[in-house]
Parts: structure tokens; sequence; C-alpha cells
């Protein structure tokens, strides 16, 4: 037998495809919408609202930060006031020789020290001398050196006198660091503060006048500006007789303010008095309003004073500069006569 052949089904013959041009018209509206426009999305379910956080009070206004207690310069300060008075008060000598030991090593730390101040003088006068570093750093070190020098020469001759050569160096010493305490307090009243720039009499008074605008503070007493108005002029115009005494213009300046200052706060305290007996309100807001009247007047009169006493404090620098660079030279010869006098006889 003969065996079946696969029957193969005919292949279908590819027939000519026709197109068509069709109008977007003829389609419909829905076919007319443009391809680029999306169905437009499901509404989506609403969400409760959340709550809200209760309000919360008001913040204080933050005050302003008070200065520490310990301080370098305060810690320095009491260091050196202790170690005057156990050398005052102990007898040193038993324990330190001036001729040899720890008390002649003192005496030549003192006197490094000491010579190592004419470094800040140098160093503000030439300024290739950059490189050993700034001038404030080295005014900030010149003030330790004035303290640790007379320090150590005190510790050496034991808080007490000797020879003429001796004496002579040490008085010089003493008043050499007694006129730099001095100059010290005369350069914060010309600077803004001890490191700070110089300050000018244009700056002092733009200060002044912007505490006259802060006068609506105390508007419960509207007399209070007109006395301190007063006050103020006195300031300005309290002066020695003599011209030539100008640099003695500051003590003067200090006592009328201080008298100013009494007379005002009487004024306050009596003016509040009286219209407390009048008023349930100033009777129950007695104490604050008297703060802030007397806080206003110190404000006021500490400004004008400092106005005042500005250029009396520049005259008297001056003259303290005038007087305290010979004192150092006087030092410095002194020193040296007084170590060759101890190494030669």
């Amino acid at each position: 037998m003969k065996s079946a052949e696969p029957v193969v089904a005919p292949r279908p013959q590819p027939q000519d495809l026709k197109v068509r041009v069709v109008r977007l018209g003829e389609l419909g509206p829905r076919a007319a919408r443009p391809v680029s426009e999306a169905p437009p999305a499901p509404p989506r379910p609403q969400t409760p609202p959340r709550p809200q956080p209760p309000p919360q009070p008001p913040r204080q206004q933050s005050q302003p930060q008070r200065k520490r207690l310990l301080s370098s310069g305060r810690v320095f300060f009491v260091l050196v006031c202790v170690l005057l008075f156990v050398g005052w008060s102990v007898q040193t000598e038993r324990y330190i020789t001036p001729k040899r030991g720890l008390g002649y090593a003192l005496g030549i730390a003192g006197g490094s020290l000491m010579l190592l101040l004419l470094v800040y003088s140098m160093r503000k006068r030439w300024e290739w001398l950059g490189f050993l570093g700034s001038t404030p750093s080295w005014f900030r070190f010149h003030m330790v050196l004035g303290v640790l020098g007379p320090l150590c020469i005190l510790y050496h001759a034991n808080f007490t006198t000797g020879a003429t050569n001796s004496n002579v160096a040490l008085f010089c010493m003493l008043i050499v660091a007694g006129s730099g305490l001095i100059g010290r307090y005369i350069y914060v009243h010309i600077h803004h503060g001890l490191y700070g720039r110089k300050l000018s009499l244009g700056e002092l008074r733009a200060g002044a006048d912007g505490l006259r605008s802060l006068s609506g503070s105390i508007g419960f007493l509207p007399e209070l500006v007109t006395r301190i108005e007063h006050a103020e002029r006195r300031l300005l115009t309290a002066a020695p007789r003599l011209s030539v005494l100008g640099f003695a213009r500051p003590p003067v300046v200090a006592v009328v303010a201080f008298q100013a200052r009494w007379q005002l706060h009487r004024y306050v305290r009596r003016s509040l008095r009286a219209s407390a007996r009048k008023s349930t309100v100033v009777a129950t807001e007695h104490k604050r309003l008297q703060a802030t009247a007397r806080a206003y007047i110190d404000r006021r009169l500490a400004a004008t004073r400092r106005v005042a006493q500005f250029e009396g404090y520049e005259r008297l620098f001056s003259l303290w500069h005038a007087l305290h660079i010979p004192l150092m030279f006087m030092m410095i010869i002194a020193a040296v006569i007084h170590v060759i006098a101890v190494h030669v006889y």
C-alpha cells in the first residue's frame, strides 16, 4: 500500500490594499477631540482637614547676655592681688635672697619683662616689624608685662628698700607701673573699650541724640524731659574757669552729673508719690514707673557726660603720654646702673 501524502492547504493570495482618507468630522464628536487631550482624572477622595496646633504664646524678647562672672582679666587681677598680699604680709627674706637663687632669677626675669615693654612702642611706630604680630596683640601683652615685671621685682627686693641705687630703680619702676594704670583708665574713655578704635566726638553726640527720641517712654512725667534737657546744658558747659586747666574738666563734669542725677531722681520720686494719691493706676504701677524713669535719666546723663568729658580726657591722655615715655627711659637707666653697681662693687 502506498503511504498517504499530507494534504497542504493552499495559501491565501494577497489582496490589494485600498487606502481611504477620512475627515475627522465624519468620525463623530469623540474623534474630533485632539489626541493630546487626556481624559479627565477621576475625582480624588476628600481627606478630612488636619487639626491645627493650638496657638502658642508669644515668645519673650531675649534679654541681653550678661557678662561672665569669671573672665581671664578678673582671674588675673585676683591672682596678682593675692600675690601682692602674700609678699607684703609674709617675710619673704627667709626664702628669697636677691643675690642668688630664686631671688636673683626673679630680678633677671623682672628686668627682662620691663625691657620687653619697649617692643610695643617700636611695633606701633615701625610697620616693618609686622612679623612680630599685630599691634592690638602687643598692646595686651604690654599691659600684662607691665604688671608681671614689677611683681617679680618686688619679690626680688623682698618688698623692702635697700641701697640708694636699688631704691632709685625700684621707685622709678613703681612710678611707671602706676602711670600705666592711670593711662589705662584714660584710654578706655576715648576708645571703643580697651582694645577698640578711637572714638570721635561726633559718634558720642549721635548716640546722645538718639536717646532723646525715646522720651515717649516717660510720657507720664511730661516735665521730666525739660528738666533733663536743662541738666544736659549744665553738663555741656561745666568746665574749670581757667582754660589752661582744660584737662581737669572730667572731674568737674562728674560732680555736676552726680548732683543733676540726684535732683532728677528726687523729682521723679516726689512726682510719682503725688500722682499715686490721685490715681489708683499710678499707685499700682508706682515701682515700675519709677524704675523706667530712673533708667532713662541715667542713660541720658551718662551719654551727655561722656560727650562733655571727651575733650578733657583727650588732653589728659596727651599729657600722660608725654610724661610716661620719659619715666620709662628713666627707669631703664636706673635699672642698668643698679645692675652694674651690684656686679662691679
